[in-house]
């Protein structure tokens, strides 16, 4: 099979975009130009990629498969590239990292600092929850994710940086607020606002009760940290959220935390990225920078 590279990067941008036209555009190419490649491509492939019904167009079995080896190929001249540029003594080059949506109340004050002492990197962010996480490490298409506890059932990289306690939210009015050490059991009395099944925060708490024996009661499901604090500001329940997420509530007295008996809950923040990966010089820039200087850079910000 004899392909250029000129072809694999029009046919991973169609594949990606599932569009002549995007990708001619992001290519800055005429979309004859671009089915012209596709249509060298195929001929040297002996098989179809794509297939038309109606006005779209659809990866075939074996468009899948060259999709998975050409975005392989783009990674690894990329990070080619930026190993190059790094043994030239060139600070640039470009991170991709995911954070689930609780860290994206902190990891932007880090890439600010990251950004200043490598003013030549440019940074892609995706906010996610769980499950786009893992989808993220699945394709291994970003450098490094920031997530809770990772999977077990997938051979990861996994380096702790920071503590992540969970706690419980109440109105500042709420009767229990001022309490000390409130049992467990009086919980079994409060209606608790949640995360999404699957969520890393939801699957942390249940396990938490469920090892105390504790069985609480759930009201709404909501899909962001946001939602859940809104919530409980309007007294629909109690809510359990990371610290890191209430700096500005607990400034402004909108919402307290409550003395719960064995409460927060500790879980750790972890830098994630498939075992064996090749870090490019960026990134493993980047992953040194979090472990030395992650917590302490943050812990003056943390809610006391």
């Amino acid at each position: 099979m004899h392909v250029t590279l000129r072809q694999l990067q029009v046919f991973e941008s169609v594949a990606r975009n599932l569009s002549y036209t995007q990708a001619a555009q992001e290519l800055h190419l005429s979309q004859p130009a671009v089915s012209m490649q596709i249509k060298q491509l195929e001929e040297n492939v002996g098989l179809d990629l794509f297939e038309r019904l109606g006005k779209q167009i659809f990866l075939t079995e074996a468009g899948r498969e060259m999709h998975h080896y050409s975005r392989n190929i783009a990674q690894q001249l990329t990070e080619a590239g930026e190993v190059i540029e790094q043994l030239k003594g060139i600070k640039r080059g470009r991170l991709v990292i995911a954070v689930a949506g609780t860290a994206n109340y902190f990891a932007p004050r880090l890439l600010a600092v990251f950004s200043r002492q490598f003013e030549g990197v440019t940074v892609s962010l995706d906010v996610t929850n769980r499950a786009g996480l893992l989808q993220h490490l699945e394709d291994n298409d970003s450098d490094m994710v920031i997530m809770g506890m990772p999977p077990k059932n997938m051979e990861l990289d996994a380096a702790a940086f920071m503590d992540n306690p969970l706690v419980i939210i109440a109105p500042r009015d709420h009767e229990l607020a001022e309490a000390d050490n409130i049992p467990l059991s009086r919980l079994q009395q409060e209606t608790f606002v949640v995360r999404e099944q699957g969520s890393g925060t939801r699957i942390a708490m249940e396990r938490f009760f469920t090892e105390n024996g504790i069985s609480i009661t759930t009201g709404m499901e909501m899909s962001s940290n946001e939602a859940i604090k809104q919530a409980v500001e309007a007294g629909l329940g109690l809510g359990i959220v990371s610290l890191h997420t209430l700096e500005l509530e607990l400034e402004t007295q909108r919402l307290t935390v409550l003395n719960a008996e064995s409460f927060p809950i500790l879980r750790r923040w972890y830098v994630v990225h498939r075992q064996g990966k090749r870090l490019s010089p960026v990134a493993l820039a980047f992953k040194q920078f979090m472990l030395a200087e992650a917590s302490m850079l943050l812990h003056q910000n943390t809610p006391a």
